[in-house]
């Protein structure tokens, strides 16, 4: 009686902990929320496009998750006129369907991107017939590259899963943390601590990352010293905070990532995530959304500062989907102010831009699919 009593209350705190990875689906903002009247700013740099060859080294692709080009205009206004991502010759829009539906959700659009194939909402890493399907993480794997993955949500949350896991729903965040056991990622920063460690099954996986040699750390300030080696960098329980209680999680993560995987000679691949852009969306909230894609736009800094210098790095900047249909009705570049509007609390069928730089960045321009993402990273780094 004991152990079925047991039984039953971890299956209902497992159920609590499944809705609490999602409640931010349930997010309602304000009515103060919806003006971002301007804040802090940060200072953008113009970089150099000279590199060393036609075809990349390294792959470093940034998901700004829910971002189109009005939430991508909400930054350029608050930060008064100036973001990295200008940086970027080289533009398309892309279409991000999923199998089953027009609308996607975050793990079929971050299956297509990580994999080239289409599957059905709900999906991690598996075609509609819930068979497996290798990612571009595991093709550079099995290239002999370095991996990572970075993630302002749960480590195990939709867009970073996708790239790692084959499981038939993203909700099934136990077992997508087991999946990261079965890979070789050399690093992965993001939330999702709980999943990993506070288990119905009883494993520690924690533990059995430090046993096949990674350093397992839950301070920031401790993992952004990690230089070398294996990194599971865990920042909170499950999700992150917002801007204001995780600070500068994403920007650090990112910069310590391309500094751990780096140290490879034949090259790395890094998927790092802006997740919260969507939730700011979901939420109706255009100070979440900006405070968001600033903070994004400063890990897409960091990947430019890397790739201006190393001049053998394609970095990518693109998203899953667009997120709250959101309009523009007011704003001033002088200020920072930005009026917002949203027209859903779901996802939208909006095209969503794709932004190029480096070494085979010409590849990633006009109309493209999602599904095209793997396939040109795959020409360039894998095939040849």
């Amino acid at each position: 009686m004991l152990r079925k009593s047991m039984i039953l209350l971890l299956a209902l705190t497992a159920s609590i902990f499944t809705y609490a990875q999602n409640d931010y689906l349930e997010a309602e903002a304000e009515d103060n929320e919806k003006i971002y009247q301007g804040g802090d700013t940060h200072m953008v740099k113009t970089y150099l496009h000279k590199f060393k060859s036609k075809k990349p080294k390294n792959v470093i692709l940034l998901i700004g998750d829910g971002m189109s080009l009005p939430q991508l205009q909400s930054g350029l206004i608050a930060n008064k006129g100036q973001l990295f991502i200008q940086n970027f010759k080289y533009t398309g829009l892309m279409s991000t369907n999923s199998a089953d539906n027009y609308i996607t959700d975050s793990a079929a659009g971050g299956t297509a991107i990580s994999t080239g194939v289409k599957t059905y909402n709900g999906a991690i890493g598996v075609d509609v017939n819930d068979n497996p399907v290798k990612t571009i993480l595991e093709d550079a794997e099995d290239k002999g590259l370095a991996t990572g993955l970075v993630s302002t949500s749960a480590i195990t949350h939709a867009t970073p899963a996708s790239f790692i896991a084959h499981q038939t729903s993203r909700n099934m965040y136990e077992e997508i943390a087991a999946d990261f056991l079965k890979t070789d990622i050399d690093v992965f920063i993001g939330g999702g601590y709980s999943h990993f460690t506070e288990r119905e099954d009883g494993r520690n996986l924690a533990n059995e990352l430090e046993q096949k040699g990674y350093v397992v750390e839950q301070d920031l300030n401790k993992i952004k010293k990690v230089k070398k080696g294996k990194l599971a960098g865990f920042t909170a329980p499950g999700h992150n905070g917002r801007v204001a209680e995780r600070g500068d999680m994403l920007p650090v993560s990112t910069k310590t990532a391309i500094t751990v995987l780096s140290k490879n000679k034949k090259g790395f691949f890094l998927m790092v995530e802006g997740s919260q852009i969507d939730w700011g969306g979901h939420a109706g909230s255009t100070i979440y959304v900006v405070e968001d894609m600033l903070d994004f736009d400063q890990a897409i800094g960091e990947a430019l500062e890397f790739a201006s210098k190393d001049k053998e790095t394609l970095v990518i900047v693109t998203a899953d989907h667009e997120t709250g249909g959101m309009s523009i009705l007011e704003g001033n570049p002088e200020t920072g102010l930005v009026k917002g509007e949203f027209t859903t609390g779901g996802h939208t069928g909006l095209m969503v831009p794709v932004f190029a730089y480096g070494p085979g960045a010409e590849e990633f321009i006009g109309f493209i699919d999602n599904t095209d993402i793997n396939k040109k990273i795959k020409e360039l780094i894998i095939s040849n």
